[in-house]
């Protein structure tokens, strides 16, 4: 090995005892000296400079964006557990899919702390690292290699060693994957965020997002400057080599000179791996990250071949997420807002609180009945929690530190928009501003009217909806249609490519289908479903507007809450007025119908429900394409369900139900297989 090779060596093998085992074994001097000499001799010889010189770890030259990199074998994501009957559950599911001769009594299970940062792939041939990537949507990620090369505890070669230690390393395999996760450790965090508030600049929200937006610089000597850190838990493949199991990968990975979180641990039952996990979640609180739950694996790979993969997720593994967290915090007034249809919505006001990494400022209280129920009051202090980590919500009041002079809370009588009195229907928690002029709802119902799942008219969004009604532009939902090319140019910011670009997607919007249009009127009660459900028996918005009661409440799926809802809303000549101005803008008020002689759709007949978050399509997207090729897309597994459509953290009350019927599941790609017939 010649000198600067050698050199080179020792640098690595003296950032790993420092970054990966927290063991040192020479000061923070000698290690810059080392450093230094290392940069002088590649600086005189640089013909010898090798991409797994530390050296190299400051970053390169800025990217005009990521290249995609293709996953070899899709980076799937895990099905949730929320309590010990989850885990029960799931263990009885995959004993039922066991080869015969094995039961669950033989299984070993591998414990991991499920860290709450980013997952990465790092790709390693004949020992150096290659390129890294992120998970992107399981099968498609970016590659982010410079920016992997500045983290300092990811070995550019491997293994680490020196010359004389012993034992000696293993030799690296041809090629391997090894996946883990790129997050930031709360110490380091907090002393980022110190940084910033010395330069008096703008503090970082929490770990999480903070390692996911370093990683993605297109500047990599931006994420140099970041204090990212990585834990390996995964072989995503191995060339040269073979493996049998998780804790063996676990080995070989730690050996090759990965980090690998301290707290993993074997577990010969499943009962020994839940009394592990909350011995370990009584730590939460100290430990040096984030985490928001652990991960369950079965040890043996064999195994984790023969149960394979439902949905997006392994059947062989679980994530058995914590319980959210409560904090508590002053609930400084307790306000109310008018919804599209009327609707009377209160809300929290609350004192800035940190909840699971979130600021949370302000959060739904659902309905006046729910504020009552919990005797919720401004003033008070209130434990405050994310449901399952995401949507804020008050839990209750912490009552012995409630003020003696605190009084209960009185729902208003009048609209807070527009003063009209609310109309407080019998037998509904709901509650309704009923004044057709009411600013607050024409704003929200332009917002929905040219929403992506109504008209779909492009540019528009909730700014120009508020703008075009505060200047008197709109007063209701048809004047999209009657705007003024000449006084939207005389607003500030509002060129001429900007305002042509906006008529033609007011333009575009009229050749939308009437099941569109009719979603799009925000009639209560009445979306893209009930659209549907209302055009396979009427062909015109005409033919709905006289139907009467009785004949909209036969209609299969349309009970009377609907029916009533419908019947009344094109009584009143206020809506009437509107229907005609739309007409005459020249929308679809004729339903079209297909061709008796067109091709059979290959969905034809099928009712998928979906779960879970679809790789690179959101919800309504995919239902788009489903009901676009013949199938129906409902909210809840029944025995007429065909498939569940299963994304990336399905619900477990669906999926459980769909185990217990026996549904088919499918992933979105081989759904679009099938849509392409």
């Amino acid at each position: 090995m010649t000198g600067i090779a050698q050199l080179r060596n020792e640098i690595n093998y003296h950032l790993y005892r420092y970054h990966t085992l927290d063991d040192p074994v020479i000061s923070d001097y000698e290690y810059d000296q080392l450093f230094q000499e290392l940069q002088r001799l590649e600086a005189e010889y640089p013909h010898l400079v090798t991409p797994d010189s530390p050296t190299q770890r400051v970053g390169a030259e800025p990217l005009s964006e990521f290249e995609k990199v293709t996953h070899p074998v899709p980076m799937t994501s895990l099905s949730n557990a929320f309590d010990d009957d989850d885990m029960r559950d799931w263990l009885k599911r995959i004993e039922r899919l066991l080869p015969n001769g094995v039961s669950a009594s033989d299984l070993e299970f591998v414990v991991e702390p499920k860290i709450d940062g980013l997952a990465v792939a790092l790709t390693y041939e004949s020992g150096s690292f290659a390129q890294g990537a992120t998970r992107g949507n399981g099968r498609v990620g970016e590659n982010v290699t410079a920016n992997l090369r500045t983290v300092r505890n990811i070995p550019l070669r491997i293994p680490l060693r020196l010359e004389d230690e012993q034992p000696a390393p293993p030799e690296p395999p041809l090629r391997i994957e090894v996946r883990g996760e790129i997050y930031i450790g709360l110490a380091d965090f907090e002393e980022l965020n110190r940084r910033q508030a010395e330069k008096e600049d703008k503090l970082y929200a929490n770990p999480r997002n903070t390692a996911a937006g370093s990683l993605r610089q297109l500047d990599s000597r931006v994420t140099a400057q970041r204090p990212l850190a990585f834990f390996a838990y995964q072989i995503g493949y191995i060339e040269g080599m073979s493996v049998a199991s998780q804790w063996e990968a676990l080995n070989l990975m730690r050996a090759l000179g990965f980090p690998i979180n301290p707290d993993v641990h074997k577990a010969q039952t499943l009962d020994e791996a839940l009394v592990y996990i909350h011995t370990w979640m009584t730590r939460r609180n100290d430990l040096p990250y984030e985490a928001d739950g652990a991960v369950v694996k079965i040890n043996d790979f064999a195994l984790q071949e023969h149960l394979g993969v439902v949905g997006n997720a392994p059947r062989w593994a679980i994530a058995y997420k914590f319980p959210a967290q409560e904090v508590t915090t002053k609930l400084l007034a307790i306000k109310t807002q008018v919804g599209r249809t009327g609707q009377i919505t209160p809300y929290a006001e609350l004192e800035p609180v940190n909840v699971s990494g979130v600021t949370v400022r302000n959060t739904s209280l659902h309905n006046f009945d729910d504020i009552a129920r919990k005797d919720l009051r401004e003033g008070d202090t209130v434990a405050v929690k994310r449901a399952g980590d995401v949507i804020p919500q008050v839990v209750r009041p912490v009552l012995e530190k409630r003020a003696p002079d605190s009084q209960p809370w009185q729902p208003p009588a009048r609209c807070p928009a527009c003063d009209a009195p609310l109309f407080f229907p019998e037998d509904e928690v709901a509650v309704f501003c009923v004044n057709a002029a009411c600013p607050a709802q024409l704003v929200r119902r332009v917002e929905y009217f040219v929403s992506r799942a109504a008209m779909d008219i492009e540019g528009f969004g909730i700014k120009n909806a508020k703008l075009f009604v505060d200047k008197g532009f709109i007063k209701d939902i048809a004047d999209v249609y009657y705007l003024n090319r000449d006084k939207l140019l005389a607003l500030e910011g509002f060129k001429e490519k900007k305002v042509d670009n906006l008529f033609k997607g007011i333009e575009a919007s009229k050749a939308q289908p009437l099941e569109r249009v009719l979603t799009a009127l925000g009639i209560r009660f009445v979306g893209r479903e009930v659209s549907r459900l209302l055009l396979t028996h009427f062909d015109s918005l005409e033919a709905i507007a006289a139907a009467d009661v009785e004949t909209l409440e036969a209609i299969d799926g349309v009970g009377p809450r609907i029916a009533v809802s419908v019947y009344d809303w094109f009584r009143r000549p206020e809506h009437q007025a509107i229907l005609a101005k739309l007409k005459d803008a020249g929308l679809n008020f004729v339903a079209a119908r297909p061709s008796p002689i067109e091709k059979a759709q290959p969905l034809s007949g099928l009712t998928f429900v979906i779960t879970g978050t679809l790789p690179g399509v959101t919800r309504s997207e995919a239902k788009a394409a489903i009901e676009a090729a013949g199938g129906k897309v409902t909210g809840s597994v029944t025995g007429k369900t065909s498939y569940l459509l299963i994304g990336e953290n399905p619900g477990g009350s669906k999926f459980t139900k769909a185990q217990k019927l026996g549904t088919p599941q499918i992933d979105w790609l081989a759904l679009q297989g099938m849509m392409r017939g």
